[in-house]
């Protein structure tokens, strides 16, 4: 009985590591089940109203097919809700820089990064890169990871209508736009430690157009796409419904964020009119004091407080356009690349559905296609569990956003109208003394 009770007591409770140790993640011992809120979005295109929504998000390692090998990328993947996040790795984009030639004229930015990782050859890397050096470190990352949200990318070609391509406003809004790139795939626990991401910041021109060469061959990329183009058109079968549900929600976000953001464009266009002209009353009221003596002081004084008016309003549309619009214009982009993912996701299980088919018909050699569904199970499987990870991760990320965007917009707005209320009170306080003076004299 003693030997029995020693037994069932050494076995480990679930959740726990044999020999001791912490609880593994998502057992009862562990926040495996972590209450967060999402953004919730509602299915009437009119309404625009954002609230919050509980939801359970498991909590899982976001391994992905193409695992890291680096021993602290492994440390990385799996990280603790109370574990302090060290960041290692820092990443300016600054100082755009014109080039004209005889065929072309591109802009090159420069990109600073400074580490402490011992996978870097040295602590701080300065190279030049233009636009297409980043959309080749974007197609890279999506072949290496096609399950992950990769961040996207600012648009190659401007809206017509709106600024010239090498307008300095434009150069500079891509510029940010880059660097916040840049910035998230460094922040992300599986990218950052991507190849190609590292040759990329520290390579140098000529060693970057070498490095791109080494991929693989123009037929094998025809290969690929005519794969993914045949299973696209077979479509999947028994889609999971999870994944169901994660593609519902990115058309029904994907609506809203568009909704959104042509609102918020055409807000920040009509209090752009509005300042324009707002900013021409202030000289009419100078230029109408000098030909009214009775009442000089009143409309200098009201020309003042227009004035200051359209500095808190200038003020207020900077913080729109650099607190509001670039977040929801990146999450429009976002929508894109999440249909995108579920897209490639599809692929896959689509390749396995056609070879289990396959199978089932006897179609060709069965012992090559079990083993090749073996395989193409694996991949699956890894595939889901990435892309359900970085899910969570993403939609996390997406609520702090929009939340902190739309609350500095909030901020700034109260701000504003202070400012204004407290003009126009301090024009009305003197006008009033100035007239009850008159009114004693008046008296006397």
């Amino acid at each position: 009985m003693e030997d029995e009770r020693r037994a069932r007591s050494a076995q480990p409770r679930a959740g726990e590591i044999p020999g001791g140790g912490a609880p593994l993640p998502g057992s009862r011992g562990s926040p495996g089940l972590l209450r967060v809120d999402v953004l919730d979005l509602d299915e009437d295109e009119d309404d625009l109203e954002v609230f919050s929504k509980d939801a359970s998000l498991i909590d899982m390692n976001s391994f992905s097919p193409m695992m890291p090998t680096s021993p602290l990328s492994m440390i990385n993947q799996v990280k603790f809700e109370d574990e302090p996040e060290l960041k290692d790795l820092f990443i300016t984009v600054d100082e755009p820089e014109s080039h004209v030639t005889t065929i072309e004229t591109f802009i090159t930015y420069k990109v600073i990064t400074k580490t402490s990782r011992g996978e870097f050859d040295s602590s701080e890397f300065e190279v030049r890169r233009r636009y297409q050096d980043f959309l080749w470190l974007k197609g890279k990352l999506e072949d290496a990871h096609p399950t992950l949200i990769i961040p996207p990318l600012p648009e190659k070609f401007i809206v017509k209508g709106m600024v010239e391509r090498f307008n300095d406003d434009f150069i500079e809004t891509r510029r940010k736009a880059l660097h916040k790139f840049l910035n998230r795939i460094a922040d992300h626990p599986t990218l950052t430690f991507n190849e190609d991401f590292k040759v990329f910041l520290t390579a140098q021109a000529w060693e970057l157009s070498s490095h791109k060469k080494q991929g693989p061959g123009l037929l094998t990329r025809m290969g690929q796409t005519v794969r993914a183009v045949a299973s696209s058109m077979r479509g999947v079968k028994n889609r999971p419904e999870e994944f169901m549900e994660i593609n519902n929600f990115i058309e029904i976000f994907s609506q809203k964020i568009n909704l959104i953001d042509k609102i918020s464009q055409r807000i920040y266009k009509e209090e752009r009119d509005y300042l324009d002209e707002m900013k021409e009353y202030g000289p009419i009221h100078i230029l109408w004091s000098a030909s009214e003596e009775d009442v000089v002081d009143t409309l200098k004084g009201v020309a003042t407080c227009i004035e200051q008016c359209c500095k808190a309003t200038e003020k207020r549309m900077s913080g729109l356009s650099e607190s509001l619009l670039p977040i929801v214009h990146e999450y429009v982009l976002y929508s894109d690349t999440l249909m995108g993912v579920m897209k490639r996701r599809d692929q896959i299980q689509a390749e396995l559905d056609s070879k289990v088919e396959a199978l089932t018909y006897k179609k060709a050699d069965t012992d090559l296609l079990t083993e090749e569904i073996g395989k193409l199970e694996d991949k699956v499987e890894c595939a889901n569990n990435a892309l359900k990870a970085d899910w969570e991760r993403w939609k996390q990320n997406m609520q702090n956003d929009i939340k902190s965007a739309f609350t500095d917009v909030a901020e700034e707005n109260v701000h504003y109208y202070e400012q204004c209320l407290a003009a126009w009170e301090s024009f009305l306080t003197s006008q009033t003394d100035l007239n009850l003076e008159e009114h004693s004299e008046d008296k006397l």
